[in-house]
C-alpha cells in the first residue's frame, strides 16, 4: 500500500558504511526538499507517484535513485564524499513536461493508437473456452505497535503476535485471515451463449462457519477491464486511465521504454489533474508494436473519498494472443481499510486479493452435462480438499506468514475470548444473536418501536439456525403494545427439497398491526418486514394502521439460475386498527362491512440476472453487485374461498437497477406499474407509497401522506443519482469536508374509477394522480461524519404539485444512516 506514494530506506557513507543524517531528499523534479533526515533511515510520502528521489548533502555528490514498486519499501543509498574544490553549483529544475495542448504530448499519440486498436476479452472470440482460476484473499492487521499489543483485549491471546511480521514503514503487520479458492470456468459463445463458474476447492483460515466474515472479504472486489471507460470498485465508478475519456481526468507522461516479459513496451506515467476526484495514479505498459496493454498499476490518491477505505492498489497483467484480443494473466488488488481515521498511521486492515488465470483452452468440444447444475456441487463438503491438492493447485507456494495464518486461526478457534469477539461482529452484521448452535434471536434492531395504535411496542423473535446452508427453517416473533395491550405474533416454516433448483415449500401465519400502503410490489411472505414500528418520529399523526390476520402457503422453484417462479396462496382478514381515525368500511351487496375478507393466489416471476450468492441453503446472502431486479406478478382473488368477499385480477411489474454513469456517480432507477382489473375496497387497493416519518424510506414519496393517492392503475418512477462528491470537490473549503451530493426526482401517475370510490364509505376522500403526474424533487447530502465513519445522510424534499390539498407538507427534511462505501 506504500509502494510509490511512500518511499522507505537507509542512507550510508559509501566509504565508511556509517549512517548519514542531514541529507536533503527531493521527490521527482521538485526544487524543494521533501525531507531533511535526522538519522540514517528515512521515510518520505507524496500525494502523487514517487518515481525518482534525489539525495543531496554538503560535501557529498548528488545521488539519484529511480523508485519502482519493487524497491520503494527498501531503498539503499550510498553517498560518496566529494572534495570541496570539485563541487560544482547544483541547480535543481522542475522538469515536468508542459505542453500547449494534448496533441503535443507523445503519450497522447500512443494512447490514440491504443483506442484505435481497443481490444476485447479474448474469451468472446472462441466458440468454446475453459480456464482455471486461483484466488487468494488475505487480511493483515497493519500499523501495529508494542503499545497496541499490550492492550487488555489481547489478554490470553498474546500468542497471535508470534505470527507478526515487519511492514515497509517499520510497524508490525499481523495476518488474520486467509481464503483460497479454485474455480473451473467453462464457456460457450456459439451456437448458444452460456457459461459456468464452478467452485471446486476452498480453504478458509478458521472461518468456514463464520460466513459473515468470509462474505465481507468476497464483497470487496469486482472484476474490472482496463479498456473500459469506467472501472467498478465497491460499485463506485473510477475513470480508467486506458479509457477513451482518460485525458479529461489524467495527465500522461511518456517516461521510458522497457522490456515486459520479453516484449518492448512504452512506460507511461499518469496521475489525476485534481487529487480530490475519484481517480488513480500509476503506470501503463503499452506494447510498442501492437499498442496492447501488457500491464498496468493503479493506485488511489491519498485524498480518496471512499468510506472505510484509506487506499486502493491494483496490478494487472495481460496476455495478447492476437491483435484484437487480450486474456487476463494476473490481478493483484490491495485495499487498506480503517473504520475511523484517514491517517496513514492509523490501525488498519490490508485486504489483498490475488487472482491467477491459467490453463486456457479454446474451441474444445464441451459436453452438455458440464453446464447442468448438479446436486453434489452444492454439498458442504464438495470444496473440501486435502493439503496435497493445495500444494499442487497453488501457482506459488504460500509464504511463511501465510502458512502461519492457518495455524494461528486454528488456535484462535479454541480460544473462548476470540470466539466472543467474532460473535459480536457477526451479531452486529447479521442482526441475530446465535445461541446453542441451533437458535438465532432477533432481529435485534426490531426490538423497539412506536406507533399511534400500540404506543411503545416490544418485539422478540427467533429462528432455527444450525449451519449457513440449512435446508429448513422455523421462525417466529411475538410483540406487545403497551397502549392497546394486545399481543401480536407471527410464525413461518420453510423447507427446501433441492439445492440445484431450490424447490421450496413454506407456510405461516400472523396477527399484527401493520402500516399497509407503503409498498406497491409487496412480498406475501409472513416474515417480511412490517412497518408498524418503523415510525418513531413522524410529521403529523399516523392513524392509518390496519389490523391483519393472515395465513400464507407458498412454493417456489428456480428452473434457471437467478430466475425464480413462486406461487403463493393467501387467506387474510383486514380491518382498521384505529376505527375512529381511519375508516376501512365498505359496501358489499348493500351491506356495510368493516372487515375485508380476502383469499387470493399470486404467481411471481422474479429475475436477478448477474446476482451472486454465497450460501446454498434456504437463506442466501447476496454479494454486492449491480444486478437488476425484475418482478412480474399476477394476483387472482377468489370469492367464496374461505369466506373471501371478492373476485379480482391484479397485474404488477417492477424494475430496479443501479447504473454507473462513468465518473459522475451512480444512478438508482426504480420503475413500477400495475393495474387492478376489478373493483375492490381500500384494503385491497393500490396505494401510492407515502412517508410521514422523518427517516429515509426507499421507493416512497417523502411528501405524500399515507393513503393520499389510491389507484386502480398506476405507474411510478424514482430516479436518484449519487454524484460521489464530484460537484462539491470543486468548492474550496467545502471539499475538505468530503461530503457527497445526491439529486432525485420521483413521479407517479394513476387513475381511480368511480366504482372504486363508491365501494368505500369514505371513498370521496380518495383520488389518484390522474390530472397531472404527481412529482417530488430535491437533493441530499450524504457522507456526513468524520474520518472514515461517514454514515449519515440528510435529504431536502419539495412537493412539485397538488399543493391545494389540506394537511399536506410542501417541504420536508428526511435523515437516516446508510452504511456504504
Amino acid at each position: 500500500m506504500y509502494s510509490q506514494n511512500t518511499a522507505v530506506g537507509k542512507i550510508i557513507d559509501a566509504k565508511t558504511s556509517k549512517p548519514i543524517s542531514g541529507v536533503d531528499i527531493f521527490i521527482n523534479e521538485k526544487d524543494k526538499p521533501a525531507l531533511t533526515t535526522t538519522s540514517g533511515n528515512f521515510t518520505v510520502q507524496s500525494d502523487t507517484v514517487i518515481y525518482k528521489l534525489r539525495f543531496l548533502r554538503k560535501n557529498y555528490s548528488l545521488e539519484t535513485i529511480d523508485v519502482t514498486s519493487e524497491n520503494a519499501s527498501n531503498i539503499f543509498v550510498k553517498l560518496a564524499q566529494e572534495k570541496v574544490s570539485s563541487i560544482q553549483e547544483v541547480v535543481i529544475h522542475n522538469e515536468k513536461p508542459k505542453y500547449k495542448n494534448k496533441k503535443e504530448n507523445p503519450a497522447y499519440a500512443i494512447m490514440q493508437k491504443v483506442w484505435e486498436r481497443k481490444r476485447n476479452n479474448g474469451l468472446d472470440k472462441f466458440d468454446t473456452y475453459t480456464y482455471k482460476e486461483y484466488e487468494k484473499i488475505q487480511f493483515d492487521a497493519n500499523n501495529l505497535d508494542s503499545a497496541f499489543m499490550k492492550r487488555k483485549i489481547f489478554n490470553k491471546l498474546e500468542f497471535i503476535f508470534d505470527y507478526k511480521d515487519s511492514t515497509a514503514n517499520g510497524k508490525l503487520g499481523l495476518p488474520v485471515f486467509l481464503n483460497e479458492a479454485v474455480y473451473e470456468n467453462y464457456g460457450e459463445n456459439r451456437p448458444s451463449k452460456r457459461n459456468k463458474k464452478l467452485l471446486v476447492a476452498q480453504k478458509t483460515s478458521g472461518f468456514q462457519d463464520n460466513q459473515i466474515i468470509t462474505l465481507t472479504a468476497k464483497n470487496l472486489y469486482r472484476d474490472i477491464n482496463i479498456y473500459d471507460n469506467t472501472l467498478n470498485y465497491f460499485d463506485i465508478g473510477f475513470p480508467s486511465p486506458v479509457g477513451e475519456t482518460g485525458f479529461s481526468t489524467y495527465d500522461y507522461n511518456l517516461t521510458d521504454t522497457i522490456s515486459i516479459r520479453g516484449e518492448e513496451a512504452f512506460k507511461i506515467r499518469y496521475q489525476p489533474k485534481r487529487t480530490e476526484v475519484l481517480a488513480f495514479q500509476g503506470y501503463l505498459y503499452i506494447d510498442t508494436d501492437s499498442y496492447a496493454v501488457l500491464g498496468a498499476t493503479l493506485k488511489s490518491t491519498q485524498k480518496i473519498n471512499v468510506n472505510f477505505i484509506n487506499g486502493i492498489s491494483t496490478e494487472l497483467e495481460y496476455d495478447n494472443p492476437d491483435e484484437n484480443t487480450f486474456l487476463p494473466r494476473k490481478v493483484i488488488t490491495e485495499i487498506e481499510m480503517t473504520p475511523f481515521s484517514k491517517k496513514k498511521t492509523a490501525k488498519s486492515i490490508v485486504a489483498k486479493r490475488t487472482v491467477d488465470y491459467s490453463e486456457y483452452q479454446f474451441n474444445k468440444p464441451l459436453e452438455e452435462k458440464i453446464f447442468k447444475r448438479k446436486e453434489e456441487e452444492y454439498e458442504d463438503n464438495f470444496v473440501d480438499k486435502d493439503d496435497a491438492y493445495w500444494v499442487k493447485a497453488r501457482p506459488d507456494s504460500l509464504s511463511k506468514s501465510e502458512q502461519g495464518v492457518y495455524e494461528m486461526l486454528d488456535k484462535l478457534q479454541q480460544t473462548p475470548k476470540f470466539n466472543r469477539i467474532v460473535k459480536l461482529y457477526e451479531t452486529l452484521a447479521s442482526g441475530y444473536y446465535h445461541i446453542g448452535n441451533a437458535i438465532d434471536l432477533g432481529p435485534i434492531f426490531s426490538v423497539y418501536g412506536k406507533n399511534e395504535v400500540e404506543g411503545d411496542r416490544i418485539r422478540i423473535g427467533a429462528r432455527t439456525y444450525f449451519t449457513r446452508n440449512d435446508p429448513w427453517r422455523l421462525q417466529f416473533y411475538t410483540a406487545y403494545g403497551f397502549k392497546d395491550h394486545q399481543v401480536k405474533y407471527g410464525a413461518e416454516a420453510r423447507y427446501m427439497f433441492n439445492r440445484v433448483n431450490r424447490f421450496t415449500i413454506g407456510a405461516g401465519t400472523r396477527r399484527d398491526i401493520l402500516q399497509l400502503g407503503v409498498q406497491l410490489t409487496n412480498d406475501d411472505g409472513i416474515m417480511a418486514r412490517t412497518f408498524a414500528s418503523s415510525t418513531i418520529f413522524a410529521r403529523g399523526e399516523n392513524a392509518s394502521l390496519s389490523s391483519l390476520n393472515q395465513t400464507n402457503v407458498f412454493t417456489s422453484i428456480e428452473p434457471w439460475k437467478n430466475f425464480q417462479i413462486r406461487l403463493d396462496g393467501t387467506m387474510q382478514s383486514i380491518k382498521s386498527a384505529n376505527p375512529s381515525g381511519f375508516n376501512l368500511m365498505y359496501y358489499k351487496n348493500g351491506d356495510l362491512r368493516k372487515t375485508t375478507n380476502d383469499s387470493h393466489f399470486t404467481l411471481s416471476l422474479i429475475a436477478r440476472p448477474g446476482a451472486k450468492f454465497s450460501q446454498t441453503g434456504l437463506d442466501r446472502t447476496e454479494h454486492g453487485t449491480l444486478a437488476p431486479t425484475i418482478v412480474l406478478k399476477y394476483t387472482r382473488g377468489v370469492e367464496g374461498l374461505f369466506g373471501s368477499d371478492f373476485n379480482y385480477n391484479k397485474l404488477q411489474f417492477l424494475f430496479y437497477k443501479p447504473i454507473l454513469i462513468g465518473s459522475w456517480g451512480k444512478l438508482m432507477l426504480n420503475f413500477e406499474a400495475g393495474k387492478n382489473f376489478d373493483t375492490v375496497p381500500l384494503a385491497l387497493q393500490n396505494v401510492i407509497p407515502g412517508n410521514q416519518s422523518y427517516s429515509l424510506a426507499q421507493n416512497t414519496f417523502a411528501q405524500l401522506n399515507y393513503y393520499e393517492f389510491v389507484a386502480d392503475t398506476y405507474t411510478t418512477l424514482h430516479l436518484e443519482h449519487h454524484f460521489n462528491g464530484k460537484i462539491l470537490s470543486f468548492i474550496p473549503l467545502i471539499k475538505k469536508l468530503k461530503l457527497r451530493e445526491i439529486a432525485f426526482i420521483r413521479g407517479a401517475y394513476g387513475t381511480l374509477s368511480d366504482a372504486s370510490k363508491a365501494i368505500n364509505v369514505e371513498g370521496f376522500k380518495y383520488s389518484a394522480p390522474s390530472e397531472h403526474i404527481y412529482y417530488e424533487y430535491g437533493f441530499g447530502i450524504e457522507n456526513i461524519g468524520f474520518g472514515n465513519l461517514r454514515i449519515f445522510r440528510v435529504d431536502f424534499n419539495w412537493r412539485g404539485n397538488y399543493l391545494d390539498r389540506p394537511d399536506i407538507s410542501t417541504f420536508g427534511v428526511k435523515a437516516g444512516f446508510q452504511v456504504n462505501f
